[in-house]
């Protein structure tokens, strides 16, 4: 509906930057053989020059990461945006690129808007007046409805919503990401290799069985170069909310983020600890940093991003110094 124009490929399409392309025996009767086999497909995609230019009137790109699922990226991401948000003199969208899995809607409260084409482009849904929200979840004709694409499909949609969407000048944009590092977040990489990105926030909970796969996103973010600007233990401990006492619901086993950072050289940003009104909040489409304010959650989602406020700030003072 709002002209989505991806290509579909073979169920055992090769893959149009493989050595293979157009010359498998599954490339018959696909009408990009022809291109595929030339080696068009294997230049620079020109779209990435294209973001660039889209992308230069956002000051600050980041993006929310973490190798594990469940582990609370999308409800940090939310309230990142929120809080940043908060300062009525900035302007700031987010974007949720997990094409199969899209909760941005809900956690924003603004399930079943629709997205609107223009001259300019997507128009992004805005939440508040500099608040604006671009999700998948806007295109479907049900919350429920399944995702089912291939790579190639999502990267195809990751390149729209970065190169399409009228997102104007931005202070910050935050994207928030699927577990793993795969078809997304190469893709955001790649796309995104001709603009500043300022770094990620990687996002992790104390036990072990969630460290392990975190510590690939890490290697994940060393390896294509991607600055990290620090780690969020999420569900860190849970804070009874009569008597205030903590309970450990996820022990951390090994330690937790705290060693995990201190073995790695990396910068612990806070400790989020449990609280059930973080998950009503999401439900309900609202912001838990404005409905409890007070909360130990809030103030330690406050002081994170301060930090996260302040690596940028700093980030881009020392980029302007060295020009």
């Amino acid at each position: 509906c709002c002209g989505i124009s991806v290509f579909s490929p073979s169920v055992h399409c090769p893959g149009t930057e493989s050595e293979a392309a157009g010359k498998s025996s599954s490339c018959q009767g696909c009408p990009n053989q022809k291109i595929c086999a030339s080696g068009a497909t294997t230049a620079p995609d020109p779209a990435i020059a294209e973001i660039g230019v889209k992308m230069s009137t956002v000051k600050h790109k980041i993006l929310v990461l973490s190798g594990k699922g469940g582990v609370g990226k999308s409800t940090f991401s939310a309230h990142l945006a929120h809080a940043l948000a908060g300062d009525s003199t900035k302007e700031v969208a987010l974007l949720d690129v997990d094409i199969c899995g899209p909760s941005i809607p809900r956690i924003m409260g603004v399930e079943g808007e629709q997205v609107h084409q223009s001259g300019s482009g997507w128009s992004p849904v805005y939440v508040e007046d500099n608040l604006a929200v671009m999700s998948i979840g806007f295109l479907l004709s049900s919350p429920d409805d399944a995702v089912i694409w291939r790579g190639p499909k999502k990267n195809g949609m990751i390149k729209q919503f970065l190169r399409d969407v009228d997102w104007g000048e931005l202070d910050y944009l935050v994207v928030d990401t699927p577990p793993g590092t795969s078809d997304e977040h190469l893709s955001l990489v790649q796309y995104l290799s001709a603009t500043h990105v300022d770094g990620a926030v990687i996002v992790t909970t104390p036990q072990e069985v969630a460290l392990q796969d975190v510590r690939k996103e890490i290697r994940f973010c060393q390896k294509v170069k991607l600055p990290i600007i620090g780690v969020v233990e999420n569900m860190s401990g849970f804070v009874c909310p009569k008597c205030k006492n903590t309970s450990q619901i996820f022990p951390p086993t090994s330690g937790g983020a705290e060693r995990m950072c201190a073995d790695l050289d990396l910068r612990l940003l806070g400790k989020v600890p449990l609280d059930p009104r973080i998950a009503r909040s999401c439900d309900e489409g609202k912001s838990f940093l404005t409905e409890v304010p007070d909360s130990p959650a809030a103030k330690v989602y406050q002081s994170i991003v301060q930090s996260i406020q302040d690596y940028c700030s700093n980030r881009a003072k020392e980029e302007q110094s060295n020009t």
